[in-house]
Parts: structure tokens; sequence; C-alpha cells
């Protein structure tokens, strides 16, 4: 049975990953990826834009399915060897968490559930996962409505989140 994950990264380096086809999280350790199996449901949290600056993000920046692979070291500049596990990346809209709070279950659990976060890797249930991934979803739908709307009128007046690089939200 498949089991749905949050994990944390910024989105500048989910987007890295999203393009790849892989995840990475906890600074490139293999034991939190070992726990997710071939069909799980992840997604990513950024709490920022830039890994370690300031830039907040606070979204949804990723979602999809483990692949059947098992998690596998890469070696990168200066002697880091991050493990990695292949992921299937759907197409979805970068999505801000603030609109879904009173709505997720682990966002629940009192005024400190965001210290879940510092894990980088926590598991959440079907609800929760279901949740994000329509709003995901519905932010694609409503951006692709927007592109149409722009392009029949003059005037657009579609709020973003340019900090994030979210758009037609």
């Amino acid at each position: 049975m498949s089991k749905a994950w949050i994990a944390v990264a910024s989105a500048e380096h989910v987007r890295i990953g999203r393009e790849a086809g892989f995840m990475q999280v906890c600074h490139g350790k293999a034991a939190p990826l070992r726990r997710i199996r071939p069909g799980d449901r992840v997604i990513y949290y950024s709490p920022t834009v830039t890994f370690g600056a300031k830039d907040r993000c606070q979204a949804f920046t990723a979602i999809g399915a483990a692949r059947d692979s098992a998690p596998y070291q890469v070696e990168m500049a200066s002697g880091f060897r991050p493990w990695r596990r292949d992921v299937v990346w759907q197409p979805a809209e970068e999505t801000p968490i603030r609109p879904l709070l009173g709505r997720l279950a682990f966002t629940q659990v009192g005024a400190n559930w965001g210290y879940q976060l510092r894990f980088g890797l926590f598991g959440i249930d079907d609800e929760d996962a279901d949740v994000i991934a329509q709003a995901m979803m519905q932010g694609r739908r409503d951006s692709a409505s927007n592109v149409a709307i722009s392009a029949s009128s003059t005037q657009s007046s579609v709020r973003g989140y340019p900090e994030c690089g979210i758009r037609g939200l």
C-alpha cells in the first residue's frame, strides 16, 4: 500500500530535481529516502526560494510518485555524494500553504505544527495528500484559464506570488 510524504527543500533545489526526475532530502542522506517505497506520493514543501536564504516561499512546489528504483548516490563537486531517488513528477502549479492550513490534518497539531518540517521528510495521511494535490492541480487549471483570459482581454488582474515564482493564484 502506498503512502504519502512531505519532503522539505528550497524551491530552487526542488525545481532542479523536478526537471531531472529525482528527489533529494536532508542534505543528501540515504536513510529518509529508504523509507519511501515505489508508488508512494511525494509532495515537496519549500519554506524558501533559495537554500540558506530568508526569501520566503512557503508553498508546495512539486508532487509526484516514487519510481521502482532504489535510492542511489551521485558524485557532485567537492566530494559531496548525496543520495537521490527517482520520481515521476506530475505537472502542477506551485501552491501557497497558507490557504490550506485549516484543511490539513498535519497543521492541526497546535501552534508549533511547522516543527515537523525540520525533519526534512515526514508521512502524511491520504486526505492531506489529496487536498494538496487538488490545490496544485486547481492552480494549474486556473493558470491555463488565466492565459486564455489574458490573451482575449486587454487588462489582467491576476495576483501572484512572484517571490516564489507562483503566478495566477
